[in-house]
């Protein structure tokens, strides 16, 4: 069966093997080889993650989609995710003018990020309950001033008079909601397009699908877009997929997510607990996963090689020449 799937890329902009040129050749080849995007994560004061070692390089997002829409033509450029601490007028700007760049081909994913830090760095509320609503806030401003409203505006984070933005979005840019818990899919039918979890387990996320169908219903809303961004490798079968990599961390990370779907034993032990949360194995282990998670309900999959970015180049290869070609049977 041919897949309907949108197939993504994420970037290699961050940590020890953060490289210009990996993300612009990477960004040509996975256009030649029909991928449909390429992402790239969003930081202020780049903090690496648990397992992503402690290099905290970080090549800013929007300024690296900039140089990848010029060297490219038809592949989408998405943030996974921007985080809501720039002032909305200068988000709104910075995407229409990424949307100017490319032609229209331009994702905004918005997140609440992870970090408090990097709020309290650009001087603003750091609680998870005031990001969320600067989160609101920002993209209630840039739908305004995308559509090419005059727009005045004063609340309790911003205050401004008479705005209003040229060029606006060669065409309507979609949002994205990051997030993997409830809320977040509440925010996603309320203020987004799409919902976009990065890291989440299969069986959580077959069940935040229900949920989602059943809020667009409530809504009276078709079903919004729904992405996912699994860790993944590729070998000549899983053991060597898997050489190298500390799973037991990742298995351990699993409780981070409190709200995640658990095992029937309540524990996370094995990679099997940890289901769809990274795809490793052979071309036709990566297929029969990237289905599972079309069965649960994604339209679109972002490969995230973060794991394999020294090799991020013969990763590229194997799934576009590979994995891609026999999901499009």
């Amino acid at each position: 069966m041919s897949s309907k799937l949108k197939f993504g890329l994420l970037l290699p902009h961050f940590c020890e093997q953060a490289s210009v040129e990996k993300c612009l050749e990477g960004a040509r080849r996975a256009e030649a080889l029909g991928f449909d995007s390429v992402w790239a994560r969003d930081h202020l004061v780049f903090k690496p993650h648990a397992g992503d070692g402690s290099d905290n390089s970080h090549i800013e997002s929007l300024v690296l989609l900039s140089a990848v829409a010029a060297l490219t033509s038809k592949i989408e450029l998405g943030t996974a995710m921007t985080i809501c601490h720039r002032h909305p007028i200068h988000l709104a700007q910075s995407f229409a003018g990424l949307s100017a760049i490319s032609g229209g081909r331009t994702i905004l994913g918005m997140g609440l990020g992870g970090f408090p830090h990097e709020f309290a760095a650009a001087g603003r509320p750091s609680s998870l309950p005031e990001r969320a609503k600067l989160a609101e806030i920002n993209l209630d401003i840039c739908r305004k001033l995308w559509a090419g409203e005059r727009l005045t505006h004063n609340s309790e984070y911003f205050s401004f008079e008479n705005v209003a933005l040229k060029p606006t979005p060669v065409k309507p840019i979609p949002i994205f909601i990051g997030g993997s818990t409830p809320a977040a899919c509440r925010r996603a039918v309320a203020n987004g397009d799409g919902w976009m979890p990065a890291r989440i387990n299969l069986p959580t996320f077959a069940e935040r699908i229900d949920y989602l169908r059943k809020l667009c219903q409530q809504a009276q809303k078709n079903m919004v877009k729904t992405a996912v961004m699994p860790f993944t490798t590729i070998g000549r079968n899983q053991e060597a997929a898997l050489r190298g990599i500390d799973v037991k961390s990742l298995i351990d990370e699993a409780y981070n997510f409190s709200m995640w779907v658990k095992p029937p034993s309540g524990k996370f032990e094995t990679l099997a607990d940890i289901h769809g949360v990274i795809l490793a194995g052979s071309p036709a282990d990566i297929v029969r996963e990237t289905r599972a998670y079309e069965r649960a309900g994604a339209d679109h999959i972002v490969y995230d090689l973060r794991l394999r970015f020294a090799d991020w180049y013969e990763q590229i290869d194997l799934l576009g020449g590979e994995v891609l070609p026999a999901l499009r049977l």
